[in-house]
């Protein structure tokens, strides 16, 4: 297997939560007994750095904003975790694609497994199982889906028989469809189609050209992931039907998250 890499975005404001003690990144929402036996609260960034781990994945770059210092500072080098970790500062302040391509100059050439350090996800070795599903394909991107408790604030996937990625609806107001994607692994041609994306996208944005007239709202990773779609790149899935995931975004589902992770 070629060597893959973590990337991890953490660089947003978490206002739906209000005010916090720390990131909401490494908010505790659960526990874990200690190199002594001891019960240590666990934070919910944990539970994505430890799948990536458990996957082979050995280094994983996680892009800051400026004044987020907590979260280097409580998960350090990482190796207590299983893996070596980076911190890179995102420069524009324009949406999750763009906070991923500020690593474009450490992971170009690599592959990459994309997770969300405020979800908490199941099964463990769903990083494992997409890995698998890219090389037995040959699949450029494959996303990890989960069902959606609410579609409407999420991206919600069409697969055909053969798992490959027909559509994606981002955030429809009502849908057929069941399953969202919450984890990613991809190829170096994603990463540089997603770099040559995002400097088309911020031209416009400079020049002030959106299209019919609209105003520009920040992208979302899944309005790349169609656009490669669309541009012919085959993004395979590996389905988990009977798989959780956990939003930590708001104040009710961190309530939600830390009555279920301490069950």
């Amino acid at each position: 297997m070629d060597e893959v890499v973590g990337l991890i975005p953490a660089a947003g404001s978490a206002s739906r939560l209000g005010a916090l003690p720390c990131s909401k990144e490494i908010f505790p929402v659960g526990e874990v007994a200690g190199a002594q036996g001891e019960i240590r609260p666990k934070a919910v960034g944990e539970y994505l750095l430890e799948a990536m781990a458990g996957a082979g994945i050995q280094t994983a770059y996680i892009v800051l904003r400026d004044g987020k210092w907590d979260i280097p500072a409580y998960l350090g080098h990482g190796a207590w975790l299983g893996l070596d970790l980076a911190y890179l500062i995102a420069g524009l302040p324009y949406g999750t694609p763009y906070t991923l391509d500020q690593a474009y100059p450490f992971v170009s050439g690599r592959r990459v497994a994309l997770g969300f350090p405020d979800i908490v996800f199941r099964p463990w070795e769903a990083f494992a199982r997409l890995l698998h599903r890219q090389d037995r394909t040959g699949a450029e991107v494959v996303l990890g889906l989960f069902p959606a408790e609410r579609p409407s604030k999420m991206d919600m996937v069409a697969i055909d028989s053969h798992g490959r990625v027909t559509d994606i609806q981002i955030k429809p107001a009502t849908t057929e469809l069941r399953f969202t994607w919450i984890i990613a692994v991809w190829g170096p041609a994603f990463t540089h189609y997603m770099h040559r994306y995002l400097a088309a996208h911020l031209e416009r944005v400079r020049a002030g050209r959106f299209p019919q007239g609209g105003v520009a709202r920040e992208p979302f990773v899944g309005d790349v992931v169609r656009a490669a779609l669309d541009d012919g790149l085959e993004i395979q899935t590996v389905s988990f039907e009977q798989g959780e995931c956990i939003d930590v975004g708001t104040l009710e589902d961190l309530a939600v998250a830390s009555r279920r992770l301490r069950q």
